[in-house]
C-alpha cells in the first residue's frame, strides 16, 4: 500500500473514532456508550499503529 493511501486510511480511522466518541456522549444507554467508547478506542489505537508504520516507511 502506498504511503499516501496509508495516511488517508489513518485519517479516516481517526475521524470514525471521533464520530463514535461523539455518539457515545449523546447516548443515554450506559452499555451502548461503553461499546461505542471501546470501538472508538480501538480505532484510535489502530490509527496510531498505522501512523507508526508510516513513519517507519518514510524513514527508510
Amino acid at each position: 500500500m502506498s504511503v499516501a493511501r496509508e495516511v488517508n486510511r489513518a485519517q479516516q480511522m481517526r475521524e470514525k473514532a471521533r464520530h463514535l466518541t461523539e455518539a457515545a456522549e449523546r447516548t443515554g444507554d450506559p452499555e451502548q456508550r461503553r461499546r461505542l467508547q471501546e470501538k472508538a478506542r480501538r480505532l484510535q489505537e489502530q490509527s496510531e499503529q498505522q501512523d507508526g508504520r508510516e513513519n517507519n516507511d518514510l524513514a527508510v
